[in-house]
């Protein structure tokens, strides 16, 4: 929206504008884009906070708009914020990842089970008994994520749950992001703008003023590295580096997504 000096409305504009998605149970699908691109807004939508004024969200086969699925929807797709602290309620690690299931009314036995199994799977069972607000960012991170897996959900939605982190925390978030897709076979939708986070994933999406303006495996995606800063966007330094010694003559593939990728490359020059 637009404000005039009044504080009245001025101009309105879509949020998020026909976008359609096919994400399937299981993948690991990254949506990239800039500040105001529409892609937190897109999350908020698939977690049912916010519904669709046109058109259709379906998550496991129910309707977003429909009020009689709300809750339903939300024990299937979990969702994890930017600022952990927004998330954990608890005063023990332990506890704070029990609240959820606690709160849907899951038997004593069975919530210290999925406890149990949510801090193993983000490799946080050594704090279990500590108190979060002593736990650094990519701890509380990862407390987070068990708290919202404790929920079994099939789906987690991660709202830049890295951005607030220093390169180890967000090292140690991610790989227990990556984990629970391979491991457990959850399907994770991780929104962010750091290039590297999505190396990995199956699908890339990349938003720019509510639209879906790219869409492919990432190799597809880092390949075309003009068209993603014409959006704002960056590409991770070794595929930069690749295209910038591509350019520079060397017979260098496109897409490069490793560093070991460009070493091979490298090392396979006449």
């Amino acid at each position: 929206m637009k404000y005039d000096d009044d504080g009245n409305v001025e101009q309105t504009s879509r949020a998020v504008d026909d976008v359609n998605l096919d994400i399937r149970e299981g993948q690991f699908i990254a949506i990239l884009g800039h500040n105001g691109s529409g892609k937190s807004t897109l999350a908020k939508h698939i977690n049912a906070l916010l519904v669709p004024t046109e058109g259709t969200l379906w998550v496991d086969s129910m309707d977003t708009s429909s009020e009689e699925n709300l809750w339903k929807i939300r024990q299937r797709a979990g969702m994890v914020f930017q600022n952990p602290d927004n998330q954990i309620i608890g005063s023990v690690v332990e506890e704070d990842v029990g609240f959820g299931p606690e709160n849907i009314g899951v038997p004593t036995d069975e919530i210290w089970k999925r406890v149990d199994r949510s801090l193993e799977a983000v490799g946080m069972v050594a704090y279990r008994h500590h108190s979060p607000n002593k736990l650094s960012g990519g701890q509380k991170q990862r407390v987070a994520i068990a708290g919202v897996m404790a929920m079994r959900p099939k789906c987690i939605v991660l709202d830049e749950p890295t951005a607030m982190l220093d390169p180890n925390g967000r090292k140690d978030v991610l790989k227990a992001v990556r984990e629970l897709n391979e491991k457990e076979g959850v399907t994770v939708i991780l929104i962010t703008h750091y290039m590297e986070e999505v190396v990995f994933a199956d699908h890339v999406y990349v938003m720019d003023s509510g639209h879906v303006v790219m869409s492919g495996v990432p190799r597809e995606i880092f390949s075309q590295v003009d068209t993603l800063k014409k959006y704002g966007l960056d590409v991770p330094q070794v595929t930069l580096l690749a295209y910038e010694l591509k350019k520079a003559g060397l017979r260098i593939p496109d897409g490069i997504l490793t560093i070991e990728e460009l070493v091979s490359a490298l090392c396979q020059l006449n």
